[in-house]
């Protein structure tokens, strides 16, 4: 599958926008991260999100800049400037956070690396925007109010763009996708930890394939 050009300086919003879903990754064996990029790759999916949940996450961020160039590999459950820091350093070239603080901003804003911050209340939706960030992670959506929370800030917060993540699976991604303040979603339900421990790599394929299939009014 052809995919755009990626702008020279990367934003939020430019990995937000790439493509309906930003997959929500845990690697458990570093051997897998690079065929389970591929696949991704290969079904149009290229914003991936390596969540720092494992002791192997940087190792895999590390192979997947090395040797998938066509991915554009991020770092998920940023929570602090070393976080950051040993994120970009093994070559994320965006940060993903499940809270915002100001601090994380910052180290983020000085390493040039883009970030999408958690939030789920309206203060911290103008603490970020007090930073500078438009583009930002509804998280934990469902539990934090789902569409009806999104449609409530659709009116003071007009310029906000969000991606939900938490609780978004194939069942209610397109109902998300379809507010106007939504740029994606995120979601772990393109990799399946049975198919990643199996190798099923065309099953992950073909869901990235479905997933860029869903329609984003919002963009």
């Amino acid at each position: 599958m052809a995919l755009k050009p990626l702008p020279v300086t990367l934003t939020a919003l430019d990995v937000m926008r790439d493509a309906p879903v930003i997959p929500v990754i845990v690697v458990q064996d570093a051997a897998q991260a690079v065929p389970l990029a591929r696949a991704l790759v290969a079904g149009g999916i290229r914003m991936l999100e390596v969540t720092l949940r494992t002791p192997v996450a940087l190792e895999a961020i590390r192979a997947i800049a090395q040797e998938v160039p066509e991915a554009v590999v991020g770092a998920g459950t940023v929570r602090s400037a070393e976080n950051a820091k040993a994120a970009a350093q093994a070559g994320a070239r965006f940060a993903v956070s499940p809270g915002f603080t100001v601090a994380l901003s910052r180290a983020c804003r000085d390493l040039g690396l883009p970030l999408l911050p958690g939030v789920a209340t309206g203060s911290e939706i103008m603490m970020a925007q007090d930073e500078g960030h438009d583009a930002l992670k509804f998280f934990p959506a469902l539990q934090a109010g789902g569409t009806a929370m999104l449609k409530a800030w659709a009116g003071p917060f007009a310029e906000a763009k969000f991606c939900p993540t938490g609780g978004v699976s194939p069942v209610n991604a397109q109902e998300f996708l379809a507010l106007p303040n939504v740029a994606c979603v995120g979601g772990s339900w393109l990799t399946p930890a049975e198919a990643v421990t199996t190798g099923a790599w065309d099953h992950i394929t073909d869901l990235a394939r479905a997933a860029t299939g869903l329609v984003r009014p919002g963009t």
